[in-house]
C-alpha cells in the first residue's frame, strides 16, 4: 500500500495512526468494524457483468479505492487481504490465515481467508468478515479455553482452534475452524481467484457491519440484526428494500447498488 493510501484510509475510520500494540490494533480492528462492511456487492456485479482478469478486491489498493469511491467491502479474500495489507504497512506483525466455515461437520477447507496478528507473545485474529468487533486472543497450547458461553468465543474442532460466530443461518453459533497460518502472498491470490468459478457469494447477496455493539446485515432475502446480547430480529424485504438497506445503512453508493443482479439460487459445488 503506498502513504497516500495508509493515510486516506486512516481519515476515512477516523483513527489516529496506531501504534503497533494491542491497544492501537484494538482501536483500528474496532474502526474496521463498523466502517468496512463484509458485502459481496463488487463481486456479484463482476460476474454479472462478465467481467474477466482478477476479482475485485485481489489488492489493497484497489479494495481500497472501491471502499473510498463507493463504500463497498468485499468478500473473505478481499477484505482480509486488505485488512492485513494495511496493518503491516502500519507496522504490525500479521499473517494470513486459512480457515473453514464449517457448515457442516465434513465440509472441506479452506474455504475462508483470516488474519492473524502478533503482539509480543500473544497471537489475535483480527477478521474482516466475523467482525467480531475486538480483536479474539488465541489461546496457548497449554492454556484452558474460556468456558463462557459467550459468542464470539474461540474454541476447539477436531484438535484446531475454531472462532464460534453469529450468523442467520446459525444464530447459536457457526465454527470457523483455523487450519494454518502463514500463507503466502501467491496461494492467498490463488485461493481467492478459484473462488470466480463457484461459490456461496457468487450468487445472492450477503453484507454485514456493526454498529456499535449491533450487527446490522443482509441476507437470504431478509434485513437482519443481532442485538449486543445475541438476539436475532429478522423481517423480509423486497428489491427495493435491500437496496435502501445498501444505500443508507451501509453507505453503498447508488451508482453500484444500481447494477447488482437479482439473487439467484446456489447451485451444486462443481464435482
Amino acid at each position: 500500500m503506498t502513504p497516500a493510501t495508509v493515510d486516506r484510509v486512516l481519515a476515512r475510520l477516523g483513527v489516529r495512526r496506531p501504534e503497533p500494540d494491542r491497544d492501537g490494533l484494538a482501536r483500528l480492528y474496532s474502526a474496521w468494524c463498523e466502517s468496512v462492511s463484509f458485502d459481496n456487492v463488487s463481486k456479484l456485479v463482476f460476474l454479472a457483468e462478465g467481467r474477466t482478469g482478477p476479482l475485485p478486491g485481489s489488492t489493497a489498493e484497489g479494495f481500497f479505492a472501491s471502499w473510498l469511491e463507493h463504500g463497498t467491502g468485499g468478500t473473505c479474500w478481499a477484505g482480509n487481504g486488505a485488512l492485513h495489507d494495511l496493518l503491516a504497512a502500519l507496522g504490525f506483525s500479521v499473517e494470513r490465515a486459512a480457515a473453514t466455515m464449517m457448515a457442516s461437520p465434513g465440509t472441506k477447507g479452506p474455504n475462508h481467508g483470516s488474519v492473524v496478528a502478533t503482539i509480543g507473545r500473544e497471537r489475535y485474529i483480527v477478521d474482516a468478515s466475523i467482525l467480531s468487533g475486538t480483536p479474539l486472543r488465541l489461546p496457548g497450547p497449554e492454556e484452558p479455553l474460556d468456558a463462557s458461553t459467550r459468542l464470539p468465543r474461540i474454541e476447539l474442532r477436531d484438535g484446531r482452534p475454531a472462532v464460534i460466530w453469529r450468523t442467520l443461518r446459525a444464530p447459536d453459533g457457526f465454527p470457523c475452524r483455523f487450519e494454518r497460518v502463514g500463507l503466502s502472498a501467491e496461494e492467498w491470490d490463488a485461493l481467492h481467484q478459484r473462488t470466480a468459478a463457484w461459490g456461496p457469494f457468487n450468487y445472492a447477496l450477503g453484507a454485514r457491519r456493526n454498529r456499535g455493539r449491533e450487527v446490522i446485515a443482509f441476507g437470504m432475502g431478509q434485513r437482519y440484526s443481532f442485538s449486543a446480547e445475541g438476539a436475532l430480529a429478522s423481517e423480509p424485504r423486497d428489491r427495493a428494500g435491500r437496496d435502501r438497506f445498501l444505500v443508507e445503512e451501509l453507505g453503498i453508493s447508488r451508482e453500484l447498488v444500481a447494477r447488482l443482479p437479482e439473487d439467484r439460487p446456489l447451485p451444486p459445488a462443481p464435482g
